[in-house]
């Protein structure tokens, strides 16, 4: 049986109507199966597909249809310019985090050969897009997840950084405890979900991302207290700490900064007016 494109895109979207952003879902896959891009996909609505073709494409919509990202059926995310191999136990990159990413790029382009710290790495989103776009930085990029070590270095590979990063198995700050180095500047999208909000996240990412990537504790704040109290002792003199934020936690995190220690607090809103990013300096 043949369908063509324009069928497929009708038929899938009345069976998943309820989600969102199913649409960007359904191309992308079809992307995938044919090896073209979106703009192919909008151009040849009438293109029809082979038997081959339409086997793999419902695979993968199979999957889609349990509520499994499309980021790990396809396994890659476009973050910053870049594709990012992501999979089961890494959290998916988001757009809100190239809001951070952006202005600590715009931060370091006045420092001469910067080393900064990304605490948190995940799928190494962070770490790789600075160490591209910063010119003669090093970076050291700190998780306690081995999964998520393993994407960061495969990512840093794939986008021809692997030398400008370290990666680092650590708890939060554990492994420098011992080790004598200053930071410019110390980034982080740390766990910011609030353990009883967990229950009211989509499907999608409630049982397939990783817990451990997500729940800041009790009220989600458990990390930025941690990170900010230990931060000071790791940063340069007026060196940056530039946190993502959940939308609702901007001012409770400059609170925080604020009692261990920084100066000139400012906040950055992502593409929705939403408060997205703080950053402090240390005094």
């Amino acid at each position: 049986m043949e369908m063509t494109i324009k069928e497929i895109l009708i038929k899938s979207i009345e069976e998943l109507k309820d989600e969102n952003n199913i649409k960007l879902d359904i191309e992308l896959i079809l992307c995938e199966v044919l090896g073209v891009d979106r703009l192919y996909i909008h151009m040849n609505l009438n293109k029809k597909l082979n038997e081959d073709e339409i086997r793999r494409y419902q695979k993968m919509f199979d999957d889609r249809k349990k509520g499994r990202p499309v980021q790990y059926i396809l396994g890659k995310q476009e973050f910053m310019g870049m594709d990012f191999f992501v999979k089961e136990g890494v959290l998916i990159p988001r757009p809100d985090t190239e809001i951070l990413v952006e202005e600590v790029i715009r931060l370091a382009d006045n420092l001469e050969s910067p080393i900064l710290l990304d605490i948190g790495t995940g799928s190494g989103a962070i770490s790789v897009s600075l160490a591209k776009y910063i010119k003669n930085s090093r970076v050291y990029s700190l998780d306690i997840s081995d999964t998520a070590l393993e994407v960061g270095k495969i990512n840093a590979v794939n986008n021809g950084v692997e030398k400008n990063i370290t990666f680092i198995h650590s708890d939060l700050f554990s492994s420098l405890e011992n080790v004598d180095i200053k930071f410019d500047i110390i980034v982080s999208n740390p766990p910011y979900i609030k353990e009883e909000d967990l229950k009211d996240l989509e499907v999608k990412v409630k049982e397939y991302e990783p817990k451990l990537a997500l729940v800041g504790g009790e009220d989600g704040l458990v990390f930025y207290r941690n990170i900010s109290k230990h931060a000071p002792k790791y940063l340069k003199e007026n060196g940056i700490l530039a946190y993502e934020v959940g939308h609702d936690q901007a001012e409770d995190v400059k609170d925080i900064m604020i009692e261990n220690g920084f100066k000139d607090l400012r906040i950055l809103k992502d593409l929705q007016g939403i408060d997205r990013v703080v950053i402090g300096v240390k005094i």
